[in-house]
């Protein structure tokens, strides 16, 4: 047998685009797949399961989900190196799973199915954007889920611009709602006006994905920046009466927004931040602005990815 190793990127929940359903979907997404951090995991041969790194109690709960499901004998030595971190919208839960999975099957001599893995480990019960990425990278938009939706469909998949950047805003002391306490905030929120749902699908068709396809990162940011207004007013109720989670957060970017950074916003329930930059040299100036801003926010530079997971085998020789 071979030994492993999966890396798959994080992800930037960029916004939802209809979460009342009015015309029978919900949760349509807009992801975009980022170099800032990833998830590696390593799979050798072993008699038994054995788990070791990071997440361990949360990656061997997995394989033995993925292993029974597909009748697999649940054995390797299971190394999770690196992990994005959880609970903070970027998308760890999703490419954990995923990954895991994606390492049994190459060691099993299964073809890779991302999208039917997610299904199987329940991945993607709200947005599919995860998924595809882990598959693609680059910037893709999904339909959410109708009535009959098995994975919600991609209906766009589009390059990033390579000269552009992110500013991560990261409040490591919190953590985004999830689980139970996710559901318990989507059941308690309001429904969501028609008005702003039409709103938030136009500014995507005409602004958001021509300005990325075009490289004109005034239309992109404005597009998304309003987006984030509709949805963070929306969710401000389910995130202590705010449109960021953190407080800190959401000073740091006023702040650069204050500064000239596009498409200011929060990736799913946070508490992680972004704002664009036209290049490099920018967003080294915003980032060394936001570190005077809020010691407690931790300021990250990121480029979208292009690749989705990397998937290989690393065996000796």
């Amino acid at each position: 047998m071979s030994a492993i190793r999966v890396s798959a990127p994080a992800r930037l929940h960029l916004g939802f685009l209809d979460l009342s359903g009015s015309l029978n979907r919900r949760f349509g997404s807009i992801g975009l797949a980022i170099d800032a951090f990833a998830t590696v995991v390593e799979l050798r041969p072993a008699s038994t399961l054995v788990t070791c790194g990071v997440e361990r109690g949360r990656a061997e709960r997995l394989a033995r989900r993925f292993a029974e499901a597909l009748k697999l004998a649940p054995v390797g030595e299971l190394e999770v190196a690196e992990a994005i971190p959880a609970h903070a919208g970027l998308g760890s839960g999703t490419q954990l799973a995923i990954a895991i999975a994606s390492a049994f099957r190459l060691f099993a001599g299964l073809p890779q199915d991302p999208l039917g893995d997610a299904r199987l480990l329940d991945r993607g019960a709200r947005s599919g954007v995860g998924a595809a990425l882990f598959e693609r990278g680059g910037l893709v938009v999904d339909a959410g889920r109708g009535a009959h939706t098995d994975m919600p469909p991609v209906i766009s998949h589009l390059p990033f611009p390579a000269d552009w950047r992110i500013v991560l805003m990261l409040d490591p002391s919190l953590k985004g709602a999830h689980g139970e306490k996710e559901r318990r905030a989507f059941a308690g929120l309001p429904p969501f006006p028609q008005s702003a749902a039409a709103e938030i699908c136009r500014r995507l068709v005409m602004q958001v994905l021509p300005g990325a396809v075009e490289r004109d990162l005034a239309a992109f940011g404005e597009g998304v920046a309003r987006i984030q207004e509709r949805l963070g007013d929306h969710f401000a109720p389910a995130q202590g009466g705010g449109r960021f989670t953190s407080a800190a957060v959401g000073r740091v970017a006023r702040r650069l927004e204050a500064l000239g950074a596009r498409g200011i916003g929060q990736s799913s329930w946070g508490p992680t931040g972004f704002a664009f930059a036209a290049d490099h040299d920018e967003a080294e100036f915003l980032a060394r602005r936001a570190d005077e801003c809020d010691e407690a926010v931790e300021i990250r530079i990121a480029r979208a990815t292009a690749r989705g997971a990397e998937v290989s085998d690393i065996s000796e020789g």
